[in-house]
């Protein structure tokens, strides 16, 4: 695995920490409250940075003489964002975490990664970008109103 970040024409590939966590989707929200207060997850021109997936199911099986039957939970979620490569950060976040979670034993990963960074290059004439396209942002207009 590569090691140090590196650059390209257009990018730095800087060495962060993903944190991912597994969540009921109602929880999320005051989750990722307690986790801005610490670390805004500012990317380039926005905050509150994060992916969130679909819904899941999420399965276990309680121990020491609770039902053993196989338990299913739908409506989770796995929400995951990237940190400064800062282990005081991140030990204070995994913290904010585990006390904003409703479960008794939240799933919460740490991973070091490579992740892109944008150099901030003016490409507002790239064909490719979100803003020269029919993204989901831009508005369709409003039908006219019919005149009787």
């Amino acid at each position: 695995m590569i090691d140090s970040g590196f650059e390209t024409t257009s990018l730095r590939m800087t060495l962060l920490l993903l944190v991912s966590f597994q969540a009921p989707a109602a929880d999320v929200d005051r989750i990722m409250d307690a986790v801005v207060a610490i670390a805004p997850l500012v990317m380039g021109k926005y905050d509150r940075n994060a992916y969130q997936s679909a819904h899941g199911i999420e399965r276990y099986r309680p121990l020491d003489g609770a039902e053993t039957e196989l338990r299913r939970r739908p409506g989770t979620v796995e929400v995951s964002f990237e940190l400064p490569d800062d282990q005081a950060l991140a030990a204070r976040v995994v913290e904010a975490i585990f006390q904003a979670h409703s479960y008794q034993e939240p799933v919460i990963r740490l991973q070091p990664i490579l992740a892109s960074r944008s150099k901030g290059m003016d490409d507002r004439a790239n064909p490719n970008r979100w803003w020269n396209t029919t993204g989901d942002w831009k508005k369709v207009s409003a039908p006219e109103a019919e005149t009787a």
